[in-house]
């Protein structure tokens, strides 16, 4: 930890070594269960620990299968974020609607309240799924779900389906694409951590970057 840099912060392979499995199922946790979580790593995160599938699992138990390395990592990981989805969701429906009066923070910003909940309004139970893969938006959906009272059921349904799609293709995706680079094309894709952690940062923040800059923003009061 000597040659720390504030830099390390947004590049999810530190979270990896640092804390292993430990660290990255918290991460998850805290990324959807967290109002303040937005700012932690989420899908790069997932994507490099399908590429450390191995080195994770072997954290907590010896499997010899590579297919079940990756299925019971895909799984402990999807288990983690339906936890923080409901913790979200209860929190919005107890308290939720105290957010929308209190006052911006740096770890708070409620321009991304109401961006949740246009996502919402416009998708239905439906943005509980979708929301997975939108940074920020992860965060705040569940919450959004709480405050509108939607049916805990419904939520539990929509909830396990969007972790579960979240956690195995971006894991499967990190493990099954590493191994093709590397066999393929003798490319090992632990070298070049900083150019995967830029694609899947464009990919994921594209379209929450357009609504930011090309809506008007009439959330301030």
């Amino acid at each position: 930890m000597g040659d720390f840099s504030w830099g390390q912060l947004v590049n999810p392979e530190f979270y990896i070594k640092l804390g292993g499995i430990y660290l990255v199922l918290f991460i998850v946790f805290a990324e959807t269960g967290l109002f303040a979580g937005f700012f932690l790593p989420g899908d790069s995160l997932l994507f490099l620990s399908g590429i450390y599938s191995h080195e994770l699992i072997q954290e907590l138990i010896v499997i010899d299968s590579d297919f079940l390395n990756v299925f019971l990592l895909a799984s402990i990981v999807a288990i983690a974020g339906i936890i923080g989805n409901e913790v979200g969701y209860w929190f919005g429906k107890k308290s939720g609607r105290y957010l929308y009066k209190r006052k911006d923070t740096l770890l708070f910003k409620k321009k991304y309240l109401f961006q949740a909940k246009d996502f919402y309004e416009k998708y239905g139970g439906r943005a509980v799924i979708l929301a997975r893969f939108l940074p920020i938006l992860r965060t705040f959906a569940p919450i959004i779900a709480g405050v509108v009272q939607m049916k805990r059921g419904k939520y539990l349904v929509y909830n396990i389906i969007g972790s579960a799609a979240w956690s195995f293709s971006l894991i499967f995706a990190g493990h099954y694409l590493y191994r093709i680079f590397l066999n393929e094309f003798n490319f090992d894709l632990k070298e070049h951590i900083e150019f995967i952690v830029l694609i899947m940062v464009l990919i994921t923040t594209t379209p929450v970057l357009i609504k930011l800059f090309f809506k008007k923003d009439d959330y301030s009061e």
